[in-house]
């Protein structure tokens, strides 16, 4: 029983993250090209300002609840994925240090090299984590010990490329509509259209994606041709975010993004359960939430942990919001 609660609310941490990261990682992709003057990147980054390293702590969570509630699956998730899990770790470290670096000095080669390490810092992540997903939804070489034993080049196919890159989009279109609700005048105006121009390119790679799901994972066999009601309600609130952006409803194309993200992410650890990472050189050798989680009591308390803790985490992080609602603007206080 604990250990589908903690499948679930380590679930709950991914789509925490992919909800609030997704936006923080799309603005930094459009900063460099949405932004044509150096106020005007500022003005963009300030929009994520205060949240970005707040939504980051959704993944290191994710984290540090996969290891003690599953430590097998960390192993050989973390293992097996390490050069992928690196050039992430590497792209965030660059990523936060540019976010505080670019404003030190005045001159234009310094803040165009940070503005580009941001730009990278935030489109690797999202890549990296559709092609971990996508692995993680088709199966990788796990032997009978739980030990990967591919290499990294393994991980790298048409059908995880095409993963990457619909995260990526997914998230760039979800970052530029938050800036057209964090930003005003010209700066939102280039937001909406880029969220125009890339809705539809958005679309049609995650329906190939899906379309690829069918021929590269078991969803024939454990879905039939009908994937069921939640793929089918993401793939309804992708396709509404084009009509509520022509009728100028940024917000409720936002919640649209949002909840593409949110109903995507819960589709792929619903494929998976019980197993959490599958094997492709031999099913039993997969592991599933009872091979690979921790004794009953390490589960029970940590339960009480995340119960004492999290309803404070959480009403923290909303109040964070709620001070920094308001928009962004040329004439606020730039240097943060």
């Amino acid at each position: 029983m604990l250990e589908t609660v903690w499948f679930i609310l380590i679930t709950v941490l991914f789509i925490g993250f992919f909800f609030l990261e997704g936006f923080d990682f799309g603005v930094g992709m459009l900063m460099p090209f949405l932004g044509k003057t150096d106020t005007d990147r500022r003005v963009v980054i300030n929009t994520i300002g205060p949240f970005w390293d707040g939504n980051e702590v959704w993944l290191i969570t994710a984290g540090g609840a996969m290891f003690a509630a599953f430590p097998n699956w960390y192993a050989t998730l973390f293992s097996g994925f390490y050069m992928a899990l690196f050039l992430m770790l590497l792209a965030l470290i660059g990523r936060g240090v540019a976010f505080e670096f670019r404003s030190k000095l005045e001159n234009k080669r310094w803040r165009a090299l940070w503005d580009w390490i941001i730009c990278i810092g935030s489109m690797l992540p999202p890549l990296l984590w559709g092609v971990a997903l996508a692995n993680l939804m088709r199966g990788v070489p796990i032997d009978e010990n739980m030990n990967y034993v591919g290499s990294f080049w393994d991980l790298l196919s048409p059908y995880s490329i095409t993963a990457g890159l619909s995260m990526v989009l997914l998230f760039l279109l979800h970052g530029a509509l938050f800036l057209t609700l964090k930003t005003e005048d010209v700066l939102r105006e280039r937001a909406r259209g880029v969220a125009k121009r890339i809705g539809a390119w958005t679309s049609a790679v995650l329906m190939l994606f899906v379309v690829l799901s069918y021929f590269e994972t078991d969803m024939f066999a454990s879905q039939g041709i009908n994937p069921g009601l939640i793929p089918v309600l993401a793939g309804m609130a992708l396709l509404s975010v084009h009509f509520f952006i022509k009728a100028g409803r940024d917000g409720w194309a936002f919640i649209m993004t949002g909840a593409t993200i949110i109903l995507s992410t819960i589709t792929v650890f619903m494929l998976l359960f019980p197993n959490v990472m599958i094997s492709s050189l031999n099913p039993e050798w997969s592991l599933t939430i009872h091979n690979a989680s921790s004794n009953a009591y390490t589960l029970k308390v940590m339960t009480i942990v995340a119960v004492t803790v999290l309803p404070f985490v959480l009403a923290y992080q909303a109040w964070t919001y709620w001070v920094f609602r308001k928009r962004v603007t040329a004439n606020d206080h730039l240097d943060y």
